[in-house]
């Protein structure tokens, strides 16, 4: 399994604007991407301007087929001038996870 986690630090008053970004994306996984096998988003509970997503994939090609898709590059054209700082991308190779059913929300 592959996971990718990435840290999103926007600008105070661009933080709805992410949160929506983010959800298309989720929206274009759920609905396209059966390889991609989790695709969270979290708001920082004490910064809410910052996000991080957490994405699991069966291998690279399931991966890549996600940071290739249209719906990725929407959301860079979307992300991009609302972002404050680069963001921070994690690629790793899983090691251990617990998943409990029924956990989908959004």
């Amino acid at each position: 399994m592959i996971t990718i986690t990435a840290i999103i630090r926007v600008r105070p008053d661009a933080a709805e604007a992410m949160q929506s970004a983010l959800a298309e994306v989720a929206a274009h996984v759920r609905a396209n991407e059966p390889t991609t096998i989790a695709f969270y988003v979290s708001r920082d509970l004490d910064t809410p301007h910052v996000f991080t997503t957490y994405e699991r994939f069966v291998d690279r090609a399931a991966m890549d087929l996600h940071n290739g898709s249209a719906a990725v590059a929407r959301f860079f054209d979307t992300a991009k001038p609302l972002l404050d700082g680069p963001v921070i991308l994690h690629a790793c190779a899983e090691v251990a996870a617990v998943s409990r059913a029924g956990s989908d929300v959004a």
